[in-house]
């Protein structure tokens, strides 16, 4: 007869435990560390960008070994530079492109009284050009190096709609994470006074090297 077994009530495996549903702070939390966390990384290198072109842009004077680069040119302009008694801005922008690798947007073209110019424009480059009724004409150009291009974009200068675009958003992301930041703050008990201490002091040391600069 094969031998019986007892199952003993002490081999029943526990129940798990009844999970709480999360508390709307709790949910809260959570969303603002994840928010926090992926727009931090997403925006990390737009933050080191405006960081530390925003230095660079309060010291002009540092090149860091970047040489300004100025050049002039003179020519004529060729046959049918002028339409109808009136310079053709097209046509003059495009020869001036080929002819001397200008770049950037071409703006502020005026012809008037038998003279006429013309700029481009783009970060860290200008190239103005001068010319008369004869067809004569002359270019300066001024190309001021890297750092000059990477604090015109600092600023949006002559850098185009879409970079400005881009500027918005990355004002709006650096805000999100400034705020996100400061949300997670409010939650950590053993940090929250003095971190509300350190945004009010440091507030007020803004606020005074404002008023004192005015």
């Amino acid at each position: 007869m094969p031998p019986t077994t007892t199952t003993d009530a002490t081999d029943t495996p526990p129940a798990k435990p009844t999970r709480r549903p999360r508390t709307l702070k709790a949910s809260l939390n959570s969303w603002l560390r994840w928010l926090h966390t992926y727009i931090s990384m997403f925006s990390l290198l737009l933050i080191l960008f405006f960081a530390g072109t925003g230095v660079t842009l309060n010291h002009p004077d540092w090149t860091f070994g970047g040489v300004e680069k100025q050049q002039q040119f003179s020519g004529s302009l060729p046959a049918g530079w002028q339409k109808n008694g009136t310079a053709d801005a097209l046509s003059i922008a495009e020869f001036l492109r080929a002819k001397y690798g200008l770049h950037g947007i071409a703006s502020d073209f005026q012809y008037q009284g038998g003279i006429g110019g013309l700029s481009f424009r783009t970060p860290g480059y200008s190239a103005d050009v001068q010319f008369d009724q004869s067809g004569k004409y002359s270019v300066n150009v001024d190309a001021q190096g890297a750092l000059a291009v990477a604090n015109d974009f600092h600023r949006g200068k002559n850098s185009g709609g879409a970079w400005l675009w881009f500027i918005d958003a990355s004002g709006i992301f650096l805000m999100v994470v400034a705020l996100t930041g400061l949300g997670i703050m409010l939650y950590l008990r053993k940090v929250r006074t003095a971190s509300l201490i350190s945004i009010v002091v440091g507030g007020a040391v803004m606020g005074l090297l404002m008023w004192r600069a005015m």
